[in-house]
């Protein structure tokens, strides 16, 4: 990992210690049994099936900041703009909860499950620990983000399992040849992220040479770097169905109509 990433996970660590000491692991547990009991009767959105089935495969984030530009949209409000995204036609939903590098907190994917967003929604965060699959469940998220730079391939496996018991779907995060050693894990979704975590340099030709090195049938995402229907569509000519874009409606006037009008463009490509 690099410097940035490295201070990152270190971070996420410390702040992992305090919230069990604030709320202990077995207490988020048993707030957590009910929310399965609901998932068991109502069912949980598949973000992977909603991304099959989609002719876009939109996943719109709800991003407000990042380590690498600050501030993109801090008024931008979680009890909006994710209903915006669904009616819009997002085929599903990415929120940062990281707040101190993102600006985000897991209260996020409450307020849009409460604004009435009935779409997958994809936890995002630099998940090392049980302890945030549970936050993730807590918080209403149908899908959580691990990334393969933060995590040993035994402790990616374990996660992987433990969130499969919790119902939440996985979307693993590669980036590199040494991180392609984790395919055969199994997720849910395959993500290629085009954004180097070390030095946040983004180049979408990432997904175009990694793609042919994902196992045949799966459900592949292209994340970060995205702004543009004719990429997207060349990209989906190469095998993906999911494509996780923040900042380039995050940042408009209109985040709604931004994203209605690429759907629009993609469509009539």
């Amino acid at each position: 990992m690099k410097e940035i990433l490295e201070e990152i996970v270190a971070h996420k660590r410390q702040e992992l210690e305090a919230f069990k000491q604030f709320l202990p692991p077995r207490q988020l547990y048993s707030s957590v049994e009910a929310d399965m009991a609901k998932r068991d009767a109502e069912g949980v959105p598949s973000m992977r099936e909603a991304l099959l089935a989609s002719d876009t495969g939109i996943i719109a984030e709800f991003k407000r900041k990042s380590p690498s530009k600050g501030w993109i949209n801090k008024d931008a409000k979680a009890d909006v703009v994710p209903l915006q995204y669904q009616e819009n036609g997002a085929a599903a939903l990415s929120i940062l909860t990281d707040t101190n590098y993102f600006g985000g907190y897991d209260e996020y994917i409450m307020y849009a499950r409460e604004s009435g967003v009935t779409l997958p929604i994809l936890y995002k965060n630099f998940v090392i620990d049980e302890y945030q699959l549970l936050q993730a469940v807590h918080s209403g998220a149908s899908a959580v983000l691990l990334i393969a730079a933060c995590l040993e391939k035994d402790r990616c496996q374990q996660l992987i399992q433990a969130a499969h018991q919790l119902k939440l779907e996985v979307l693993l995060e590669m980036h590199n040849d040494r991180d392609f050693e984790y395919a055969e894990l199994e997720p849910d979704m395959y993500g290629i992220n085009n954004r180097n975590l070390g030095t946040f340099v983004t180049q979408v030709e990432n997904s175009f040479s990694l793609a042919e090195r994902l196992p045949e049938g799966v459900c592949k995402v292209s994340e970060s770097g995205l702004s543009n229907a004719a990429t997207i569509q060349d990209l989906r000519k190469v095998g993906f169905r999911g494509f996780l874009m923040g900042e380039h409606f995050m940042k408009t006037d209109n985040i709604g109509l931004a994203l209605k009008t690429l759907i629009d463009t993609i469509k009539t490509t």
